[in-house]
Order: structure tokens, then C-alpha cells, then sequence
């Protein structure tokens, strides 16, 4: 099954014109096409200055009624919230008809074959979709597989700077690996967790909802550290509870042949391998000294490490495997 990508960005809005969405829809397209190791990733109808609301539903439509294995709608231009709801705004818009509704995109994404959908809005009063209006008096439901990331909460304005949207370049930050795990996958949940912690108390907050069993991968980035180091959990402590003993021969620096005074026992190539995966584990947070601040001075002090909560998770992983 495949990936396809729809992703929008409209301008030329005649009556209020904005300035990046081009921009950010060319970015995200540019990201998501490639992993970070050159495979291909989605497939993508890039879309720019959509004249009118029923092309944009025609091209709707299209995404979401084949068997994908993620079909992926993204949109960088104005939406809007009146008496009837959510709206993504359309450069024909007018008073009552502005463009794609909530409920018009609700009844194409919870009647798609495919696997999993992923709606992705940057614009104004973006936390709309999803919600019961008050005029329905409709409760809406996201069907299995769904999930939306929105750039703001449905009375909030979503703001432009230095190029792109404040969302969307925050999500371009993520999906280049800021929101990477253990294994360089990003998914839908990772990039809202890495967008929510970049954007603290701004006055625009993003919204994350979602109907799945699991998390599906956007892009592939290569892992901070390879396989093997991290299959070292596993081999270097039996317990995950176990605290790892250091002493100075896990130390490179400290060998007799250099100028300073060493430390016995002196430094073990064994010991000193040991301890550079150990460092890689610790700098992405699976390990931890104990008792000193750095490994080093674990080492040259004979002192500990251990996992930490993270790293008992992939040591339990490691195992199962």
C-alpha cells in the first residue's frame, strides 16, 4: 500500500492576502517526498493558489478514496469559524460559503479505505475541525485511524514569521528529526509532543487528536545511534536495575604513556569501548552516571551508572527481541 500526500497553500486570498503558505506547503512537500537516507517516502500532489472551493474538494475526494496506507491532507492558508462551523477558507469564498466545511471534510475522512488519515492545518481557528458546533447539536466523531495535528485551538489566529508559519516551521524542525525516536522514525505523536514543547506559553497553541491503535511513521530520519550500540542495553546490564561499575581503565585518557599522572587501573581497550557506547547511551538519554555529573568522572572515580527510565524501556524491548 502507499503513501500519498496532499499538501495545499493559498496566498492570494483577494480580500486579505497572506505571505508564507506557498512557502510552507513547498517545504513540507520537500520533506516528505525523501527519507533522510535518500529512499523515496510519499507520494505528493503539491497544489499552490487553488482558485476555487471545488477544485480543492475535487482533489479531496481523490486523496481519500483509494486504499493508501496513509493518505495525508495538508493546508497552509486562512480558515475560519462561523454560525456553521470550521471552514478551510477558498480564494472564492464568499459571506455563508468560504469554503471546504468541517462536515464535508469529516464525511470524506471517516469514509476513506484508507489505513490511516492525517489531516494537518495551519491556519486561523484550526481546532474547529473536530468539534461539535453548536448549531448541529451533532456530536463528531474521528473514525479509526485518524489522526488531525492543527496549528491552533479553534479561537486562536495562527501567525506567520521569517518565512513560514509559526506552526508549520516548528513541524518542518520536527519532521528533519527534532521529533525523531531511538530508531529515527517520527510519527503524528512525537511531532505534536516536539511542536508543544517549542512553542511553551505562546498565545497560539497547537491541538492533537486522534483515533488509533498505533503511530504510523511520516519520515525516516538515520538514528542518532546505530543498532548495535543500542543493543549494548541489553548486553552490558543483565537486570534493568543493574548499576554498571566504572573505574579508571574504562577511561582512554588515562593511560601511562601520556604526560599526566594516571590512575590504576590503567585504561582497557576492552573497557574503553565499553564506555564509549555507554556515553552514546547516555547523550540520548538511556543512561546515566551515578553519583558525578559526566562518565568520566564515573570512571575515573569508580563510580556507577545505570538506566534510566527511558533506557529499562528499550533494555525490556532489547530483550523481547
Amino acid at each position: 500500500m502507499s503513501k500519498k500526500a496532499l499538501i495545499v497553500g493559498i496566498n492570494k486570498y483577494p480580500a486579505s492576502p497572506l505571505s508564507y503558505c506557498i512557502n510552507d506547503a513547498k517545504a513540507i512537500n520537500d520533506l516528505l517526498l525523501w527519507n533522510e537516507d535518500g529512499s523515496s517516502n510519499f507520494s505528493t500532489d503539491v497544489y499552490t493558489d487553488i482558485p476555487a472551493k471545488a477544485m480543492l474538494k475535487e482533489y479531496l475526494y481523490e486523496l481519500f478514496r483509494h486504499e493508501h496506507e496513509i493518505a495525508l491532507f495538508y493546508f497552509s492558508g486562512h480558515g475560519c469559524e462561523d454560525e456553521c462551523g470550521f471552514h478551510i477558507a477558498t480564494r472564492d469564498g464568499v459571506p455563508n460559503d468560504v469554503g471546504v466545511s468541517m462536515s464535508d471534510l469529516m464525511i470524506m475522512v471517516n469514509g476513506s479505505p484508507a489505513k490511516n488519515k492525517i489531516i494537518i492545518l495551519d491556519c486561523c481557528h484550526a481546532g474547529g475541525f473536530g468539534e461539535c458546533h453548536k448549531s448541529s447539536g451533532t456530536a463528531i466523531y474521528l473514525h479509526d485511524g485518524i489522526t488531525v495535528l492543527l496549528a491552533s485551538k479553534a479561537k486562536e489566529k495562527a501567525y506567520e514569521v521569517n518565512g513560514h508559519g509559526i506552526f508549520t516551521n516548528l513541524l518542518l524542525e520536527a519532521l528533519k528529526g527534532g521529533a525523531a525516536d531511538l530508531n529515527g522514525d517520527i510519527t503524528p505523536g512525537s511531532i505534536y509532543a516536539f511542536v508543544d514543547k517549542a512553542l511553551g506559553r505562546h498565545q497560539q497553541r497547537p491541538v492533537f487528536k486522534t483515533n488509533v491503535s498505533e503511530f504510523v511513521s511520516l519520515r525516516k530520519v538515520i538514528p542518532q545511534v546505530s543498532g548495535d550500540v543500542l543493543q549494548q542495553i541489553a548486553e552490558l546490564f543483565p537486570t534493568a536495575g543493574y548499576s554498571f561499575p566504572l573505574d579508571p581503565s574504562f577511561e582512554f585518557k588515562n593511560d601511562p604513556k601520556e604526560k599526566q599522572e594516571p590512575i590504576e587501573p590503567y585504561a582497557k581497550e576492552e573497557n574503553v569501548k565499553k564506555l564509549k557506547d555507554l556515553q552514546k547511551l547516555t547523550g540520548i538519554g538511556l543512561v546515566a552516571p551515578e553519583g558525578e555529573d559526566h562518565m568520566y568522572f564515573a570512571a575515573m572515580h569508580s563510580k556507577s551508572c545505570r538506566l534510566t527510565p527511558l533506557g529499562q524501556h528499550y533494555w525490556r524491548l532489547m530483550r523481547k527481541k
